[in-house]
Protein backbone atom coordinates (compact mmCIF):
# COMPACT_ATOMS: atom_id res chain seq x y z
CA UNK A 1 0.00 0.00 0.00
CA UNK A 2 1.12 3.68 -0.84
CA UNK A 3 1.64 6.15 1.76
CA UNK A 4 -1.26 8.57 2.53
CA UNK A 5 -1.74 11.75 0.43
CA UNK A 6 -2.84 15.07 1.75
CA UNK A 7 -3.91 18.15 0.07
CA UNK A 8 -4.89 21.75 2.20
CA UNK A 9 -6.67 24.27 1.13
CA UNK A 10 -6.99 27.44 2.98
CA UNK A 11 -5.57 29.16 5.96
CA UNK A 12 -2.75 28.50 8.45
CA UNK A 13 -5.02 26.47 10.97
CA UNK A 14 -5.79 23.98 8.31
CA UNK A 15 -2.24 23.69 7.27
CA UNK A 16 -1.30 23.29 11.32
CA UNK A 17 -4.21 20.47 11.71
CA UNK A 18 -3.11 18.48 8.49
CA UNK A 19 -0.08 18.27 10.23
CA UNK A 20 -1.72 16.94 13.33
CA UNK A 21 -4.04 14.25 10.74
CA UNK A 22 -0.55 12.90 9.16
CA UNK A 23 0.36 11.87 13.10
CA UNK A 24 -2.71 10.51 13.63
CA UNK A 25 -2.97 9.06 9.92
CA UNK A 26 0.47 7.56 10.53
CA UNK A 27 -0.40 6.11 14.28
CA UNK A 28 -3.69 4.38 12.60
CA UNK A 29 -1.82 2.83 9.95
CA UNK A 30 -4.42 4.16 7.68
CA UNK A 31 -2.41 3.49 4.04
CA UNK A 32 -3.94 4.29 0.56
CA UNK A 33 -5.50 7.28 1.43
CA UNK A 34 -5.89 10.53 0.15
CA UNK A 35 -6.83 13.29 2.48
CA UNK A 36 -8.65 16.48 1.54
CA UNK A 37 -8.75 19.47 3.73
CA UNK A 38 -10.97 22.03 2.41
CA UNK A 39 -11.62 25.52 3.01
CA UNK A 40 -15.25 26.98 3.17
CA UNK A 41 -14.70 30.59 3.35
CA UNK A 42 -16.00 31.32 -0.30
CA UNK A 43 -18.42 29.47 -2.63
CA UNK A 44 -14.67 29.87 -4.55
CA UNK A 45 -13.20 27.92 -1.90
CA UNK A 46 -15.94 25.28 -2.38
CA UNK A 47 -15.75 24.70 -5.93
CA UNK A 48 -11.77 24.36 -5.92
CA UNK A 49 -12.17 21.81 -2.89
CA UNK A 50 -14.63 19.68 -5.40
CA UNK A 51 -12.45 20.07 -8.46
CA UNK A 52 -9.31 19.38 -6.13
CA UNK A 53 -11.14 16.02 -5.21
CA UNK A 54 -11.69 15.07 -8.69
CA UNK A 55 -7.72 15.91 -10.05
CA UNK A 56 -7.12 13.62 -6.64
CA UNK A 57 -9.46 10.72 -7.80
CA UNK A 58 -7.78 11.27 -11.74
CA UNK A 59 -4.27 10.90 -10.55
CA UNK A 60 -5.45 8.21 -7.70
CA UNK A 61 -7.80 6.13 -9.02
CA UNK A 62 -7.47 2.98 -6.47
CA UNK A 63 -6.76 5.68 -3.21
CA UNK A 64 -9.71 6.43 -0.81
CA UNK A 65 -10.24 9.47 -0.56
CA UNK A 66 -11.24 11.37 2.56
CA UNK A 67 -12.99 15.39 2.42
CA UNK A 68 -12.47 16.66 5.77
CA UNK A 69 -12.20 20.53 6.46
CA UNK A 70 -14.59 23.79 6.83
CA UNK A 71 -16.60 22.68 3.41
CA UNK A 72 -16.94 19.24 4.65
CA UNK A 73 -18.15 20.27 7.79
CA UNK A 74 -20.92 22.82 6.58
CA UNK A 75 -21.76 20.98 3.75
CA UNK A 76 -21.27 16.93 4.36
CA UNK A 77 -24.05 16.28 1.82
CA UNK A 78 -22.38 18.28 -1.12
CA UNK A 79 -19.11 16.03 -0.60
CA UNK A 80 -20.98 12.58 -0.37
CA UNK A 81 -22.67 12.96 -2.86
CA UNK A 82 -19.50 12.75 -5.01
CA UNK A 83 -18.44 9.57 -6.60
CA UNK A 84 -14.88 10.42 -5.92
CA UNK A 85 -15.26 11.20 -2.10
CA UNK A 86 -15.11 7.85 -0.01
CA UNK A 87 -15.48 9.33 3.16
CA UNK A 88 -16.31 12.86 4.38
CA UNK A 89 -14.90 13.66 8.15
CA UNK A 90 -16.21 16.55 10.18
CA UNK A 91 -13.69 19.29 11.62
CA UNK A 92 -14.01 17.61 15.10
CA UNK A 93 -14.20 14.18 14.22
CA UNK A 94 -10.89 14.67 12.19
CA UNK A 95 -8.71 15.69 15.29
CA UNK A 96 -9.76 12.28 16.94
CA UNK A 97 -7.26 9.27 16.76
CA UNK A 98 -10.33 6.80 16.84
CA UNK A 99 -11.81 8.43 13.71
CA UNK A 100 -8.59 7.64 11.77
CA UNK A 101 -8.83 3.96 13.65
CA UNK A 102 -11.61 3.06 12.59
CA UNK A 103 -11.03 4.28 9.19
CA UNK A 104 -8.16 2.22 8.90
CA UNK A 105 -9.82 -1.17 10.56
CA UNK A 106 -13.21 -0.93 8.87
CA UNK A 107 -13.33 1.78 5.63
CA UNK A 108 -16.43 0.75 3.65
CA UNK A 109 -17.37 -2.23 6.02
CA UNK A 110 -19.67 -1.13 9.04
CA UNK A 111 -17.74 2.55 9.39
CA UNK A 112 -19.88 5.57 8.48
CA UNK A 113 -19.28 7.05 5.18
CA UNK A 114 -20.42 10.42 6.91
CA UNK A 115 -18.41 11.51 10.53
CA UNK A 116 -19.96 14.54 11.13
CA UNK A 117 -21.22 16.11 14.31
CA UNK A 118 -22.34 18.92 15.46
CA UNK A 119 -19.63 21.07 15.78
CA UNK A 120 -21.25 24.16 18.52
CA UNK A 121 -21.03 21.45 21.02
CA UNK A 122 -17.40 20.88 21.06
CA UNK A 123 -15.81 22.96 24.00
CA UNK A 124 -12.07 22.09 23.73
CA UNK A 125 -9.34 22.85 21.25
CA UNK A 126 -6.86 19.71 20.06
CA UNK A 127 -3.67 21.99 19.75
CA UNK A 128 -2.48 19.55 22.22
CA UNK A 129 -1.48 16.95 19.41
CA UNK A 130 1.57 18.72 17.64
CA UNK A 131 4.02 21.36 18.96
CA UNK A 132 3.24 23.31 15.48
CA UNK A 133 4.77 23.46 11.98
CA UNK A 134 6.65 25.21 9.69
CA UNK A 135 9.36 25.52 7.69
CA UNK A 136 13.07 25.38 9.40
CA UNK A 137 12.96 28.83 10.34
CA UNK A 138 8.73 29.27 11.46
CA UNK A 139 6.90 27.55 13.44
CA UNK A 140 2.55 27.92 13.93
CA UNK A 141 1.45 27.47 16.81
CA UNK A 142 -2.87 27.36 17.39
CA UNK A 143 -3.86 29.04 20.36
CA UNK A 144 -7.61 29.34 19.86
CA UNK A 145 -10.14 27.82 17.16
CA UNK A 146 -13.61 29.08 16.36
CA UNK A 147 -15.68 32.17 16.47
CA UNK A 148 -18.31 33.37 18.48
CA UNK A 149 -19.53 36.30 16.08
CA UNK A 150 -21.63 36.33 13.87
CA UNK A 151 -20.63 38.46 10.47
CA UNK A 152 -22.64 38.34 8.15
CA UNK A 153 -20.86 37.37 5.06
CA UNK A 154 -18.81 34.57 7.55
CA UNK A 155 -19.61 30.60 7.45
CA UNK A 156 -16.40 29.77 9.11
CA UNK A 157 -18.39 29.94 12.76
CA UNK A 158 -20.56 26.93 11.10
CA UNK A 159 -17.32 25.44 10.36
CA UNK A 160 -15.17 26.05 13.02
CA UNK A 161 -17.57 25.90 16.27
CA UNK A 162 -17.73 27.96 19.41
CA UNK A 163 -14.56 29.94 20.10
CA UNK A 164 -11.91 27.77 22.99
CA UNK A 165 -8.72 28.78 23.95
CA UNK A 166 -5.52 26.69 24.44
CA UNK A 167 -4.30 27.12 28.15
CA UNK A 168 -1.14 29.22 28.45
CA UNK A 169 0.75 27.05 30.02
CA UNK A 170 0.66 24.84 27.08
CA UNK A 171 0.93 26.91 24.68
CA UNK A 172 4.09 28.44 26.81
CA UNK A 173 5.49 24.34 26.81
CA UNK A 174 4.65 23.86 23.19
CA UNK A 175 6.91 26.41 22.50
CA UNK A 176 9.65 26.14 24.23
CA UNK A 177 9.81 22.74 22.76
CA UNK A 178 9.75 24.46 19.23
CA UNK A 179 13.04 26.33 20.21
CA UNK A 180 14.75 23.61 21.87
CA UNK A 181 14.29 22.42 18.39
CA UNK A 182 15.53 25.45 16.55
CA UNK A 183 13.23 27.72 15.51
CA UNK A 184 13.62 31.20 15.65
CA UNK A 185 10.15 32.41 14.80
CA UNK A 186 6.76 31.50 15.95
CA UNK A 187 3.49 32.93 15.15
CA UNK A 188 0.46 32.68 16.95
CA UNK A 189 -2.50 31.63 15.07
CA UNK A 190 -6.30 31.39 15.41
CA UNK A 191 -9.80 31.60 14.07
CA UNK A 192 -10.68 34.85 15.95
CA UNK A 193 -7.20 35.28 17.50
CA UNK A 194 -8.37 38.19 19.92
CA UNK A 195 -11.03 36.28 21.67
CA UNK A 196 -8.35 33.89 23.43
CA UNK A 197 -9.18 33.51 26.58
CA UNK A 198 -12.55 34.65 27.14
CA UNK A 199 -13.02 30.48 27.92
CA UNK A 200 -10.58 30.09 30.16
CA UNK A 201 -10.39 30.73 34.50
CA UNK A 202 -9.70 34.47 35.04
CA UNK A 203 -10.60 35.37 31.59
CA UNK A 204 -6.85 35.97 30.16
CA UNK A 205 -6.47 38.29 27.37
CA UNK A 206 -3.89 37.74 24.13
CA UNK A 207 -2.03 40.47 25.50
CA UNK A 208 -1.44 38.29 28.65
CA UNK A 209 -0.54 35.26 26.88
CA UNK A 210 2.21 37.59 24.73
CA UNK A 211 3.56 38.70 27.47
CA UNK A 212 4.04 35.99 29.34
CA UNK A 213 5.35 33.82 25.93
CA UNK A 214 8.09 36.61 25.97
CA UNK A 215 8.50 36.39 29.70
CA UNK A 216 8.90 32.24 30.20
CA UNK A 217 10.39 31.90 26.91
CA UNK A 218 13.39 34.44 27.00
CA UNK A 219 15.38 32.28 23.97
CA UNK A 220 12.63 32.84 21.51
CA UNK A 221 13.97 35.38 18.89
CA UNK A 222 10.94 36.38 17.29
CA UNK A 223 7.20 36.21 18.26
CA UNK A 224 4.57 37.00 15.35
CA UNK A 225 0.63 36.93 15.78
CA UNK A 226 -1.46 36.49 12.74
CA UNK A 227 -4.67 38.37 11.96
CA UNK A 228 -6.69 40.27 15.12
CA UNK A 229 -9.70 42.25 15.32
CA UNK A 230 -8.11 45.72 16.48
CA UNK A 231 -11.84 46.26 18.29
CA UNK A 232 -10.76 43.48 20.98
CA UNK A 233 -7.24 44.44 21.41
CA UNK A 234 -6.57 44.64 24.82
CA UNK A 235 -4.16 46.81 27.47
CA UNK A 236 -1.40 44.19 28.07
CA UNK A 237 -1.18 43.81 23.96
CA UNK A 238 -0.71 47.67 23.77
CA UNK A 239 1.98 47.03 26.18
CA UNK A 240 3.74 44.35 24.67
CA UNK A 241 3.68 46.47 21.37
CA UNK A 242 5.35 49.34 23.18
CA UNK A 243 7.63 47.25 25.13
CA UNK A 244 8.64 43.51 23.76
CA UNK A 245 11.57 43.92 20.48
CA UNK A 246 10.74 40.63 20.07
CA UNK A 247 7.49 40.67 19.46
CA UNK A 248 7.29 41.60 15.47
CA UNK A 249 6.04 45.34 14.59
CA UNK A 250 3.38 43.51 11.94
CA UNK A 251 -0.11 42.68 12.34
CA UNK A 252 -2.93 42.01 10.09
CA UNK A 253 -6.15 43.74 10.61
CA UNK A 254 -9.53 41.58 9.93
CA UNK A 255 -10.88 45.20 8.82
CA UNK A 256 -13.21 44.07 6.31
CA UNK A 257 -14.05 47.44 4.79
CA UNK A 258 -13.90 51.09 5.53
CA UNK A 259 -17.84 52.60 5.18
CA UNK A 260 -19.69 52.42 8.35
CA UNK A 261 -22.81 51.25 6.80
CA UNK A 262 -21.10 48.59 4.83
CA UNK A 263 -19.23 47.75 8.21
CA UNK A 264 -22.83 47.89 10.25
CA UNK A 265 -24.40 45.54 7.55
CA UNK A 266 -21.21 43.12 7.62
CA UNK A 267 -22.28 42.60 11.33
CA UNK A 268 -18.70 44.02 12.20
CA UNK A 269 -17.94 45.70 16.16
CA UNK A 270 -15.83 48.31 14.97
CA UNK A 271 -16.27 51.85 12.75
CA UNK A 272 -13.70 53.13 10.48
CA UNK A 273 -12.75 55.28 13.21
CA UNK A 274 -11.90 52.66 15.47
CA UNK A 275 -9.17 51.60 13.31
CA UNK A 276 -7.86 54.85 12.56
CA UNK A 277 -7.69 55.08 15.88
CA UNK A 278 -5.97 51.79 16.52
CA UNK A 279 -3.61 51.78 14.02
CA UNK A 280 -2.39 55.25 15.34
CA UNK A 281 -2.13 54.45 18.98
CA UNK A 282 -0.02 51.48 17.71
CA UNK A 283 2.31 53.23 16.06
CA UNK A 284 2.65 55.67 18.42
CA UNK A 285 3.91 52.97 20.42
CA UNK A 286 5.87 51.28 18.38
CA UNK A 287 6.54 54.13 15.39
CA UNK A 288 7.97 51.08 13.06
CA UNK A 289 4.92 49.47 13.31
CA UNK A 290 3.14 48.31 9.92
CA UNK A 291 -0.02 47.04 9.15
CA UNK A 292 -2.09 44.43 6.65
CA UNK A 293 -5.61 43.75 6.14
CA UNK A 294 -8.45 42.00 5.13
CA UNK A 295 -11.10 44.47 2.91
CA UNK A 296 -14.10 42.51 0.63
CA UNK A 297 -14.64 44.33 -2.06
CA UNK A 298 -18.23 44.60 -3.64
CA UNK A 299 -20.36 42.94 -0.70
CA UNK A 300 -24.26 43.19 -1.15
CA UNK A 301 -25.28 47.11 -0.93
CA UNK A 302 -21.83 48.59 -1.93
CA UNK A 303 -22.34 51.71 -3.53
CA UNK A 304 -19.24 53.73 -5.51
CA UNK A 305 -18.92 55.85 -2.44
CA UNK A 306 -19.26 53.34 0.06
CA UNK A 307 -16.16 51.60 -1.94
CA UNK A 308 -14.96 55.21 -2.10
CA UNK A 309 -14.38 54.61 1.89
CA UNK A 310 -12.65 51.44 1.67
CA UNK A 311 -10.14 53.13 -0.73
CA UNK A 312 -9.27 55.99 1.71
CA UNK A 313 -9.01 53.08 4.52
CA UNK A 314 -5.85 52.14 3.00
CA UNK A 315 -4.29 55.50 3.47
CA UNK A 316 -5.87 56.55 6.37
CA UNK A 317 -4.21 53.70 8.28
CA UNK A 318 -1.46 53.45 6.51
CA UNK A 319 -2.15 49.78 5.24
CA UNK A 320 1.23 47.73 3.63
CA UNK A 321 -0.44 43.96 3.02
CA UNK A 322 -3.71 44.17 1.23
CA UNK A 323 -5.49 40.55 1.32
CA UNK A 324 -8.50 41.81 -1.12
CA UNK A 325 -11.28 39.32 -1.40
CA UNK A 326 -14.09 39.90 -4.24
CA UNK A 327 -17.39 39.37 -2.44
CA UNK A 328 -18.81 35.59 -3.14
CA UNK A 329 -22.41 34.54 -1.00
CA UNK A 330 -22.18 31.71 0.97
CA UNK A 331 -25.44 29.96 0.78
CA UNK A 332 -26.70 30.00 4.83
CA UNK A 333 -25.37 33.01 5.63
CA UNK A 334 -27.11 36.86 5.79
CA UNK A 335 -25.07 38.39 2.68
CA UNK A 336 -26.19 35.85 0.62
CA UNK A 337 -30.04 37.34 1.21
CA UNK A 338 -28.98 40.99 0.60
CA UNK A 339 -29.34 43.08 -2.96
CA UNK A 340 -26.06 41.87 -4.71
CA UNK A 341 -23.91 43.90 -6.40
CA UNK A 342 -23.01 43.19 -10.28
CA UNK A 343 -20.07 40.80 -10.67
CA UNK A 344 -18.40 43.21 -13.09
CA UNK A 345 -17.95 46.32 -10.67
CA UNK A 346 -16.90 43.44 -8.09
CA UNK A 347 -13.93 42.66 -10.54
CA UNK A 348 -13.50 46.11 -11.32
CA UNK A 349 -13.22 47.21 -7.44
CA UNK A 350 -10.88 44.54 -6.25
CA UNK A 351 -8.59 45.34 -9.17
CA UNK A 352 -8.47 48.71 -7.82
CA UNK A 353 -8.12 47.55 -4.10
CA UNK A 354 -5.25 45.82 -5.47
CA UNK A 355 -3.49 48.50 -7.10
CA UNK A 356 -3.90 50.45 -4.28
CA UNK A 357 -2.08 47.43 -2.16
CA UNK A 358 0.44 47.55 -4.28
CA UNK A 359 1.44 50.91 -4.53
CA UNK A 360 1.20 50.92 -0.77
CA UNK A 361 3.98 48.01 -1.07
CA UNK A 362 6.07 50.11 -3.18
CA UNK A 363 6.56 52.62 -0.62
CA UNK A 364 6.79 50.45 2.52
CA UNK A 365 9.97 48.81 0.17
CA UNK A 366 10.83 52.33 -0.81
CA UNK A 367 11.32 53.65 3.03
CA UNK A 368 13.24 50.18 3.56
CA UNK A 369 15.40 49.97 0.90
CA UNK A 370 19.19 51.36 2.60
CA UNK A 371 18.07 50.57 6.04
CA UNK A 372 19.82 47.68 8.31
CA UNK A 373 17.39 44.96 8.70
CA UNK A 374 17.39 41.94 10.54
CA UNK A 375 16.03 38.85 8.20
CA UNK A 376 14.78 35.60 8.55
CA UNK A 377 15.96 33.54 6.04
CA UNK A 378 13.37 30.95 4.55
CA UNK A 379 15.26 29.56 2.09
CA UNK A 380 18.42 30.14 0.74
CA UNK A 381 17.67 33.06 -1.51
CA UNK A 382 15.03 34.51 0.37
CA UNK A 383 14.09 35.65 3.79
CA UNK A 384 11.74 38.23 5.83
CA UNK A 385 12.07 41.07 7.66
CA UNK A 386 10.65 41.68 10.90
CA UNK A 387 7.60 43.97 9.22
CA UNK A 388 7.03 40.75 7.07
CA UNK A 389 9.10 42.40 3.94
CA UNK A 390 10.43 39.63 1.57
CA UNK A 391 14.15 40.26 0.77
CA UNK A 392 15.51 38.49 -1.74
CA UNK A 393 19.25 37.71 -1.92
CA UNK A 394 22.02 36.80 -4.69
CA UNK A 395 24.11 34.84 -2.68
CA UNK A 396 22.84 32.09 -0.42
CA UNK A 397 22.11 32.42 3.24
CA UNK A 398 21.42 29.92 5.71
CA UNK A 399 18.16 28.54 6.01
CA UNK A 400 16.74 29.59 9.27
CA UNK A 401 19.38 32.19 10.07
CA UNK A 402 18.95 35.56 11.56
CA UNK A 403 20.92 37.86 9.07
CA UNK A 404 21.85 41.31 9.30
CA UNK A 405 21.37 43.21 6.10
CA UNK A 406 20.65 46.69 4.37
CA UNK A 407 18.90 45.87 1.44
CA UNK A 408 20.04 47.90 -2.09
CA UNK A 409 16.92 48.19 -3.46
CA UNK A 410 13.33 46.69 -4.56
CA UNK A 411 11.26 45.38 -7.45
CA UNK A 412 8.57 46.78 -6.62
CA UNK A 413 7.29 43.45 -4.77
CA UNK A 414 10.67 42.36 -2.20
CA UNK A 415 13.65 44.19 -1.26
CA UNK A 416 16.60 42.95 -2.62
CA UNK A 417 20.11 42.70 -1.01
CA UNK A 418 23.54 41.24 -2.65
CA UNK A 419 24.55 39.58 0.56
CA UNK A 420 23.87 39.50 4.45
CA UNK A 421 26.02 42.54 6.42
CA UNK A 422 27.28 40.18 9.25
CA UNK A 423 26.17 36.96 8.50
CA UNK A 424 23.88 35.05 10.88
CA UNK A 425 23.03 35.81 13.89
CA UNK A 426 23.44 33.29 16.89
CA UNK A 427 19.69 31.63 17.13
CA UNK A 428 19.38 32.73 20.94
CA UNK A 429 20.79 36.00 21.35
CA UNK A 430 19.31 37.82 18.18
CA UNK A 431 16.50 40.04 18.85
CA UNK A 432 14.81 40.91 15.69
CA UNK A 433 13.70 44.21 16.29
CA UNK A 434 14.46 44.46 12.24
Amino acid sequence: MSAPIFSTMGCRLNAYETQAMKDLVGQAGLEGAVVVNTCAVTAEAVRKARQEIRRLRRENPDARVIVTGCAAQTEPETFSAMDEVDAVVGNTEKMAPETWTRLAADFVGETERVQVDDIMSVTETAGHLIDGFGTRSRAYVQVQNGCDHRCTFCIIPYGRGNSRSVPAGVVVDQIKRLVQRGFNEVVLTGVDLTSWGADLPSEPRLGDLVLRILKLVPDLPRLRISSIDSIEVDEALMQAIATEPRLMPHLHLSLQHGDDLILKRMKRRHLSDDAIRFCEEARALRPDMTFGADIIAGFPTETEAHFANALRMVEACDLTWLHVFPYSPRPGTPAARMPQVDGRAIKDRARRLREAGSAAVVRHLEAQAGRSQTVLMESPEMGRTAHFAEVHFAAPQTEGALVSVTPDGHDGRHLTASAAVCGPHPARSALAAG
